[in-house]
């Protein structure tokens, strides 16, 4: 049975969160479809509140903790990535954001994601297309065309909501799925056209 590579990043900051429950209901579908194709996942889930310490201090720093290393080369080296993100002020989270900056921009390349957010009101759902799916277009990422936005509604107890929901749940996973299960990490190749990440037109400082 072939095996693939299933990274999952929850950015909430609560436990329990229901950042975090989305995140296990899009991961459990996704599952289920590539088990139906006949292939093996081996999932790992980062909840980034256990490296928000080691984030920052990789951006103060420039310099990677073992833990924060280690939650990096699982992201890079996966076949597929769940990412999941709260709503704050109508973006994705600053930790979410910064994890991805600490990142080598290029190291997403070809990658197949399925994106999602939470937030108390059905009103922020836009920010899955006009702030993650640009983002993860930039780090030349392949963003499954179904996002999934979960308000604190979509976990009540209407009918409407409790259909409504899990049908975009299995939408998405099968897309990923789909995605996942033709995946080749070996066959990923940089942009040729990126800048190196140490790229600055004021001769190689940093700015702040």
């Amino acid at each position: 049975m072939a095996v693939r590579k299933l990274a999952v990043l929850s950015a909430g900051l609560s436990q329990p969160s229901s950042t975090r429950m989305l995140a296990d209901k899009l991961t459990s579908a996704t599952v289920s479809r590539l088990e139906e194709a006949g292939i093996e996942t081996e999932v790992t889930t980062i909840e980034l509140r256990d490296i928000a310490h080691d984030i920052m201090n990789n951006m103060l720093t420039g310099f990677p903790s073992p833990k924060l290393d280690a939650a990096i080369e699982t992201v890079t080296g996966a076949d597929g990535l769940i990412a999941v993100t709260p709503i704050f002020t109508t973006s994705y989270s600053g930790l979410f954001k910064s994890f991805f900056d600490v990142i080598d921009n290029r190291s997403l390349t070809d990658m197949p994601v399925l994106i999602g957010a939470t937030a108390g009101t059905a009103r922020h759902s836009l920010a899955l297309d006009y702030s993650l799916r640009p983002m993860f277009t930039y780090l030349h990422a392949v963003v499954v065309p179904t996002s999934v936005f979960a308000a604190s509604e979509d976990w009540g107890s209407g009918a409407d909501q409790i259909k409504t929901l899990p049908e975009r749940i299995e939408r998405a996973a099968g897309e990923l799925a789909g995605l996942v299960a033709v995946s080749d990490r070996s066959s990923r190749v940089d942009d040729p056209f990126a800048l190196d990440p140490s790229f600055s037109p004021t001769g190689g400082f940093q700015a702040d």
